[in-house]
């Protein structure tokens, strides 16, 4: 089993879901198939059927937290010397050298990543361009929509 990075603000969100999900959300579904039970025979109950199914991705969620919890490799780079470099976890200043955008990213792991948040994989094509390069390198990196080119503004280990 190998050890996922995943920084400790991703930790802590993922502790924090784990016990929603065990604490809240396992009695609400125990109450409605409680519920549906009551209401006579199963076989056509469409609310014992979504209740049981609800109940199955519940506990398929909270052993899948618990197994990322249990590879975790907490990164800290605020604990870290910013020498300039991208590393796991630092935040990047970009400026797209095509259209003059300028954009931040903040490289993560695996179960954080969301582009909405501006929170890219580590292993995505962005990702994989910008580790190890350092602040003011331009950056070529190959997406799924072109090449795209960058120049990196500030390195942050926020």
């Amino acid at each position: 089993m190998d050890k996922e990075p995943i920084t400790s603000e991703g930790l802590n969100k993922l502790k924090s879901e784990l016990i929603f999900l065990k604490e809240k959300k396992r009695p609400e579904i125990v109450a409605a198939i409680a519920e549906a039970r009551s209401h006579g025979d199963l076989k056509e109950n469409a609310e014992y059927h979504a209740a049981k199914e609800e109940q199955s991705y519940n506990e398929g969620r909270i052993t899948e937290i618990s197994d990322i919890i249990a590879r975790a490799n907490v990164i800290d780079v605020t604990k870290l010397n910013n020498d300039g470099k991208v590393i796991f976890g630092s935040t990047v200043f970009l400026e797209d050298l095509d259209n003059g955008e300028k954009t931040s990213y903040k490289i993560v792991g695996k179960d954080e990543a969301d582009l909405k948040n501006k929170l890219i994989y580590f292993k995505s094509p962005i990702g994989k361009g910008l580790i190890s390069k350092n602040k003011n390198d331009l950056v070529e990196i190959k997406t799924p929509s072109g090449v795209k080119n960058f120049e990196i503004k500030d390195v942050k280990y926020i």
